[in-house]
C-alpha cells in the first residue's frame, strides 16, 4: 500500500477518534507546547462514558482539562512533571505524579515500565516521502507511539517542521485527526528586577565560547538578556524559546565552537510565540532529538565549556537542592536538572549552576534554608552541586567542606536572615561555620 493511500484511509474526525478510547486505557500525551488539544477535549466530551483511564504526560502547556473535578472517577492524570494548569489537582490529591528522570522516559516505555495502551501524539502533516514531523514536541512522544498498541495523531498544518531526528512515517501511525488547532503560543515572561540581578551574576560565570542548557520563564530570559556581548556560545539543552532565537539573530549564538553537533542547536522541545515557531519551521539550525538524546549525561558531557543552568525552589545549607518539592507538596518535578548537573561534570570546562531568589513570601521567608522541610525530596545532591546563584552573589560549592559551603551559602542569602542561618546552622549540626 502506498503511503498516500494508508494516510487517506486512516483519517477520522474527532469524535471517531475520540471513540477509540475505552474504559481502563492508559493513554500518553504529547506535551509541551505538542499537546494534541482537540482529540484531548473530544475526548473529555464522552468521559461520563469511561472509567478508569489515565491521562499521562510530561509538563504541559494546555489547560490541563483532564484533571478537572468533573472529570474524577472517569479520568485520572498521571504527571511526569506538574504544570501550573494541574498543580490544583495535585494539591487536592486528583492526580498522582511519577518521579522519572525525563531521558529515561523513552527505554521506560520500551522496556513496559511506564504503560502505554494508546499514544496521542501532534504532528505535522505528511510530507512528499510520507514523513511527519513531531515539531515542537520530539521528547519522548516516537517511544510512545512505537510502544503504544494504538497510536492516534492530531495533523494540523499550524505545527512547525522541525529537522533532526523529529520524524515518524505514517506507516507507524495507526489514525490521524487532520485539524486547523492553532498552537499553543506562550507569551515572553515578564523579568522582574530580582531575575535582571540574578541573570546578571550568572552572566560572569558565562565565557565566550560556552555551550548553554537553559530553559523556560524570567530567570533563564534574563540571563540571556545580559549575553549580547558574547561569542560564539553554542545550545545543547532540552528546549529553547525566543530568548535564543533573538540571540542567533543578533549573531551571539552560532554554535560554532560546539564540539558535537557544532552550528546545531540541538534541543527536544521548543516552547513560544507564534514568531519563533515561524522561525523554527524547516530552520537547518534547530537540530531535534528524542529527550534521550539531549539529556544523556553521557552525550551532554561531549561538549566542551557546557554550562547549564537550573532553578531550585529551596537549598539547604549542606548544598542539597529541592527544585520540584515545595515541602511535601510536589510542585512540578525534575526534568533534566540532574541529567545535565551530571552531563556538565563529565564536560572539558564544564560548570552547572543553580539559580533560585533568596526570598519567598515577599521577603519573609528564607529559601536557603539549614534544613530541608520535613517531607521535602532533593532534586540535586549535595555531592553534584557546582554554583548556586542568588541575586546576592555566587557561592562555589564544589570540593568545599561542609563548612565551607555553610559560609557561602549563607552569604548569598537576604542579609536579614544570615545571623539566623549561622545559629541554626549550629544548632542542627552542631558546628560553628563562622570559624
Amino acid at each position: 500500500m502506498k503511503w498516500k493511500d494508508h494516510y487517506d484511509s486512516r483519517c477520522l474526525t474527532l469524535e471517531a477518534a475520540a471513540k477509540l478510547i475505552k474504559s481502563g486505557d492508559k493513554i500518553v500525551l504529547g506535551s509541551g507546547c505538542g499537546s494534541p488539544e482537540s482529540v484531548i477535549d473530544a475526548i473529555l466530551a464522552r468521559s461520563k462514558e469511561l472509567e478508569d483511564v489515565e491521562m499521562a504526560t510530561m509538563v504541559s502547556a494546555s489547560k490541563g482539562a483532564y484533571s478537572r473535578p468533573e472529570h474524577a472517577g472517569h479520568i485520572l492524570h498521571n504527571s511526569y512533571f506538574v504544570a501550573p494548569g494541574t498543580r490544583k489537582a495535585m494539591d487536592e490529591d486528583r492526580c498522582e505524579y511519577t518521579p522519572i528522570f525525563y531521558g529515561s522516559m523513552p527505554q521506560s516505555f520500551r522496556d513496559g515500565t511506564l504503560p502505554c495502551d494508546v499514544a496521542i501524539i501532534s504532528c505535522t502533516p505528511p510530507d512528499k516521502a510520507g514523513n511527519v514531523s513531531l515539531g515542537v514536541s520530539v521528547s519522548f512522544d516516537r517511544a510512545a507511539a512505537l510502544a503504544a498498541k494504538t497510536v492516534i495523531a492530531e495533523v494540523t498544518p499550524k505545527m512547525p517542521f522541525t529537522l533532526g531526528d523529529a520524524h515518524m512515517h505514517v506507516s507507524q501511525i495507526d489514525y490521524f485527526v487532520p485539524t486547523e488547532r492553532p498552537m499553543v503560543n506562550l507569551p515572553r515572561p515578564e523579568i522582574g528586577e530580582i531575575e535582571r540581578q540574578i541573570g546578571g551574576q550568572i552572566a560572569t560565570l558565562i565565557k565566550d565560547g560556552d555551550c548553554l542548557q537553559l530553559g523556560y520563564g524570567a530567570l533563564p530570559d534574563a540571563v540571556l538578556s545580559f549575553l549580547h556581548e558574547k561569542k560564539d556560545l553554542g545550545i545543547h539543552s532540552e528546549m529553547v524559546s525566543d530568548g535564543v532565537m533573538q540571540l542567533v539573530n543578533s549573531g551571539v549564538v552560532t554554535c560554532a565552537k560546539k564540539t558535537l553537533n557544532p552550528y546545531k542547536i540541538t534541543i527536544c522541545v521548543a516552547m513560544g510565540s507564534a514568531e519563533f515557531y515561524d522561525w523554527i519551521h524547516y530552520n537547518s539550525m534547530i537540530d531535534m532529538h528524542p529527550v534521550e538524546y539531549t539529556n544523556s549525561p553521557s552525550v551532554i558531557g561531549q561538549n566542551d565549556n557546557m554550562v547549564s543552568i537550573n532553578s531550585a525552589l529551596t537549598v539547604d545549607l549542606l548544598g542539597q537542592v529541592a527544585a520540584d518539592m515545595r515541602g511535601p507538596n510536589q510542585y512540578s518535578g525534575i526534568g533534566g536538572q540532574l541529567d545535565f548537573v551530571r552531563g556538565c561534570r563529565l564536560s572539558k570546562g564544564g560548570r552547572s549552576i543553580i539559580a533560585l531568589e533568596s526570598t519567598a513570601q515577599k521577603g519573609t521567608v528564607s529559601r536557603l534554608t539549614a534544613t530541608l522541610a520535613p517531607g521535602q525530596a532533593v532534586t540535586t545532591s549535595r555531592h553534584d552541586v557546582d554554583y548556586v546563584v542568588t541575586e546576592h552573589g555566587i557561592a562555589h560549592l564544589w570540593g568545599k567542606t561542609v563548612k565551607e559551603r555553610a559560609r557561602s551559602l549563607i552569604g548569598i542569602a537576604a542579609p536579614q536572615f544570615r545571623d539566623q542561618l549561622y545559629a541554626e546552622f549550629k544548632e542542627v549540626y552542631g558546628r560553628d561555620c563562622r570559624k
